[in-house]
């Protein structure tokens, strides 16, 4: 009898421990977790599996440490289980969602966002993903609805609107995202890319001088950001300011020269002043950049064809051709005879 009751004991000891140890592995973890030691947490969580592979917590919060660590497939995989142990783990969907967006698993994640919303129909960042994952997949009216229940959760908030904004540029209703980013701004003075789409949406319709105002709101909040300055650019030249759009694409390629466009707008803008010369250091730029941009070379055979360099230009539009570019069998036509 004495021997019954020592194992008896000693059994739920043993329980009583290992559920202690499982408890404060996971603790452990989320310590470390938070001070975003994740391969320590990871261990500490795989730990408490080992004692007890029953537990959600462990696998949802291995899942995400793996997540950090841009772990995505070891992340779905523990997000898997966690979700089999405990259908209602709203963070497991989410953050499964996400892993899968991560990896191009699109209609995975919209599916994951959706269960997300049916567990928690007052979260915002389910709609708020999910409507993110329709505009990849150029869903824009779908994105556009989940949007509109963001802005109904947290109508104080400028995510909901300028996302929808951007849905609505993208379905060239150019009035109704100017409405939206009116809002965006509204509610956050300084939002850099609330002027940004605005000015892209004016530009569109052809207010050109609205349009440069918000992109030059845009460059004063962020001066740094190269992207204010070659649409402001643009804008210049659509009224045919090639002088000032001139600065604006240098200026934009001083803050990144890695971008062809920047240079290509940039030689363009210089044929119009007639600098024909340095506008074919754009376009070789653009072309060393992206040798396949036959854009690039139909721009550099005309600049050079206006400097006499018949044989060379034309090479460059027969080269242009060859890449796809029908406008530059026109232009073979017209001076290369």
């Amino acid at each position: 009898m004495k021997h019954s009751l020592f194992l008896i004991f000693y059994l739920l000891l043993g329980f009583y421990c290992n559920s202690q140890s499982v408890s404060d592995y996971i603790k452990s973890g989320n310590k470390k977790a938070e001070m975003q030691d994740y391969k320590g947490a990871i261990a500490d969580y795989t730990l408490a599996i080992q004692i007890d592979n029953n537990t959600s917590e462990a696998y949802s919060n291995r899942g995400y440490s793996k997540l950090q660590l841009q772990d995505y497939k070891g992340a779905i995989a523990d997000y898997n289980v966690a979700i089999l142990l405990d259908p209602k783990d709203v963070w497991a969907f989410q953050n499964r969602g996400f892993s899968k967006r991560i990896l191009n698993d699109l209609m995975g994640a919209i599916l994951d966002y959706s269960k997300v919303i049916e567990i928690n129909p007052n979260l915002v960042t389910g709609y708020f993903n999910r409507g993110s994952v329709k505009s990849d997949l150029q869903d824009y009216r779908g994105a556009i609805s989940d949007y509109n229940k963001v802005i109904e959760l947290e109508p104080q908030k400028n995510d909901g609107y300028l996302n929808r904004g951007n849905a609505k540029l993208r379905l060239q209703d150019y009035s109704g995202a100017i409405n939206d980013f009116d809002k965006v701004i509204e509610l956050d003075a300084k939002s850099v890319k609330g002027f940004q789409n605005r000015g892209i949406s004016k530009n569109i319709l052809g207010d050109y001088e609205s349009a440069i105002l918000d992109f030059s709101k845009a460059i004063e909040l962020q001066p740094s950001n190269p992207e204010p300055y070659f649409i402001r650019g643009n804008s210049k030249s659509k009224m045919q300011n090639f002088q000032g759009a001139i600065l604006d694409y240098s200026t934009a390629i001083e803050l990144d020269s890695s971008n062809l466009d920047f240079y290509y707008k940039r030689g363009l803008a210089k044929i119009q002043i007639r600098g024909y010369q340095s506008a074919i250091t754009d376009f070789s730029k653009a072309i060393k950049i992206d040798p396949k941009n036959s854009d690039a070379y139909l721009g550099r055979g005309l600049a050079k064809i206006a400097l006499d360099f018949l044989d060379s230009g034309c090479l460059d539009l027969s080269k242009a051709g060859e890449l796809g570019n029908e406008k530059a069998y026109e232009s073979i036509k017209d001076f290369c005879k």
